[in-house]
């Protein structure tokens, strides 16, 4: 049995920094190739789940930076209502 457990958080709930984190510690075992197959599953499923978290995360951070800074087709600033709540999501 492998000492690789799963966060105890869902992905969704992890940070960005600690889920790439994670995904290198699976990809870490995963290049060994000496698990068995189920835990090989496992934890590439892990990793399926912890990169779609991460990118999510990505592509919510990119939004918001186009919104911070994004300008119109004269070059003027855009503006818009800007979420404040502190949601990652």
């Amino acid at each position: 049995m492998s000492t690789d457990k799963p966060e105890a958080a869902p992905p969704a709930e992890v940070s960005f920094e600690a889920a790439i984190a994670r995904l290198g510690k699976i990809v870490d075992r995963l290049e060994k190739g000496d698990l068995p197959l189920e835990e090989s599953l496992r934890l590439f499923e892990e990793g399926v789940k912890l990169s779609r978290a991460a990118q999510e995360r990505l592509d919510s951070a990119e939004k918001r930076v186009d919104e911070l800074v994004g300008v119109d087709s004269q070059g003027r600033a855009r503006t818009a209502p800007f979420d404040t709540r502190g949601d990652d999501t």
